[in-house]
């Protein structure tokens, strides 16, 4: 058990590198680009679909630090899987509660799941798009109280998050 959990850690964190290398990739206008952004964001939450039926949520307990936010990072890349994000929504819901995860990472990953469903937001964590000059959050319940519930899992204001996205 101790070899497949260091493997387990092992592969988050070599998916987690191959992502961020191939990250750019995601907003290219070569379709050749983007389909092969698709591919290995599939590929990465086939394996962690994998990881999560022989060990559950990865915690940092169990996989170490690293390798437990590349999991989170690979489920939120999951938007073509929804079963998978769904999957470790629950999951990662779990861990938070019995405080395994961190509540932020959850929030990021709920509201990532929300929009490829289609719905609402919670904690406005998704941005759509950047229209001159200003990020447009997708749509959000109750933003009147979006930095309440924020703050309540760690994240800063909306307003200095939004501000990393606007051109320097």
């Amino acid at each position: 058990m101790a070899s497949d959990v260091a493997t387990a850690a092992a592969e988050l964190t070599a998916m987690v590198a191959a992502d961020h290398q191939a990250a750019r990739q995601a907003n290219s206008d070569d379709p050749a680009e983007q389909l092969a952004w698709r591919r290995l964001t599939a590929r990465h939450a086939d394996r962690l679909s994998e990881i999560m039926d022989a060990h559950g949520w990865p915690t940092a307990d169990l996989v170490g630090e690293e390798a437990a936010r590349a999991a989170w990072l690979i489920a939120q890349h999951a938007d073509r899987q929804l079963d998978v994000q769904r999957r470790a929504l629950r999951l990662m819901e779990q861990a938070v509660a019995d405080g395994a995860a961190s509540p932020r990472d959850l929030a990021f990953l709920r509201d990532r799941t929300l929009v490829n469903e289609g719905q609402k937001q919670i904690y406005g964590t998704q941005i759509a798009g950047v229209r001159e000059g200003s990020p447009i959050p997708w749509p959000c319940e109750d933003p009147e109280h979006m930095d309440e519930r924020r703050e309540e899992v760690g994240i800063p204001p909306f307003s200095e998050y939004v501000a990393q996205f606007s051109p320097a």
